[in-house]
């Protein structure tokens, strides 16, 4: 027995931090500005079906001569979970769920090619089936990432080395979590990232084209306003909180520029690791609604620098 505790204890803090990783990097990573995108995950051996539509806009403010910025930025997501498997409960107002973001990032150069960025956050998400927002909806975040930049015409083979800590009160876990990436053009055709939330390989394939091999993480936390009890096979019926979904997948990806910040973009891929859980207050996977992997499209339009 304290072996599969064990086992399921280890099980869960890999869940979190899978979590607090899709969550922690999109600042430091990313250069979109903002973005639209849908994303379709069929569920296998299931009826069930999992939509998500996204968009975020972030806005650089320049901030003196000295390479200092503010970048405020929101964000909106919908996450639509199509319930249609017989399940030992009531899934009522359990199909929509959504989530507003903002965030504040300030970032400046300390010596060299490197800079520091800071950034604070909070968000709602819930399921808002009460018509109300209560603390539980509300969620806190804060990182602190050194930043190191190596570009431009005198650079053979640009780089940027990311390291950082990430916090937030949605995984129920007080420690930050360290954050580490790597990326590297080594060709005028061809850029690799090693790293959270996503690893790939990239091709330049002219200059409009490009393609991509992946590995990345992806995934949702939501919480539940009307705590439910579930009936458990022991006979207990634990009240149920909070529900999320955690994803590890490739594939492949395509983008399209359409001038040089307007990108169209797709990625297609299988899972490696997909879970949709309900939980309890202390996390504990109450019930699992799906966990068999499946096939992944994400689309959308991006504007980046």
């Amino acid at each position: 027995m304290d072996k599969i505790l064990s086992v399921i204890n280890h099980r869960s803090m890999l869940l979190v931090v899978l979590c607090l990783l899709i969550v922690s990097v999109s600042f430091s990573q990313e250069s979109d500005l903002a973005r639209i995108e849908y994303t379709l995950v069929p569920q296998s051996n299931s009826k069930n079906t999992v939509n998500r539509f996204r968009a975020f806009i972030n806005c650089p403010l320049k901030l003196g001569a000295n390479g200092s910025y503010v970048i405020p930025g929101i964000e909106y997501r919908n996450f639509d979970l199509d319930i249609k498997d017989q399940l030992p409960f009531s899934t009522d107002n359990l199909g929509r769920f959504q989530m507003f973001r903002l965030s504040l990032a300030y970032t400046f150069k300390i010596k060299g090619a490197w800079r520091l960025a800071l950034r604070t956050g909070a968000e709602l998400a819930s399921n808002f089936e009460e018509n109300q927002i209560s603390n539980r909806d509300i969620n806190f975040s804060g990182a602190a990432f050194l930043i190191r930049i190596r570009s431009g015409e005198d650079v053979e083979k640009p780089n940027r080395f990311i390291l950082g800590l990430n916090y937030s009160t949605n995984a129920g876990r007080p420690f930050p979590l360290p954050i580490i990436n790597y990326y590297r053009k080594f060709n005028p055709k061809w850029s690799y990232s090693l790293g959270s939330p996503k690893t790939n390989l990239k091709h330049f394939w002219n200059e409009k084209n490009t393609v991509q091999a992946f590995i990345t993480l992806d995934g949702f936390f939501s919480n539940i306003q009307k705590k439910r009890e579930i009936p458990q096979q022991d006979g207990t019926s634990p009240l149920v909180e909070n529900i999320s979904m955690t994803m590890v997948l490739g594939g492949l990806g395509y983008e399209h520029g359409f001038s040089k910040h307007l990108f169209f973009y797709a990625y297609g891929g299988y899972s490696f690791y997909n879970e949709i859980r309900i939980r309890d207050s202390y996390n504990n996977n109450i019930y699992v609604l799906n966990n068999k992997n499946t096939f992944y499209l994400r689309t959308g339009i991006k504007f980046k620098i």
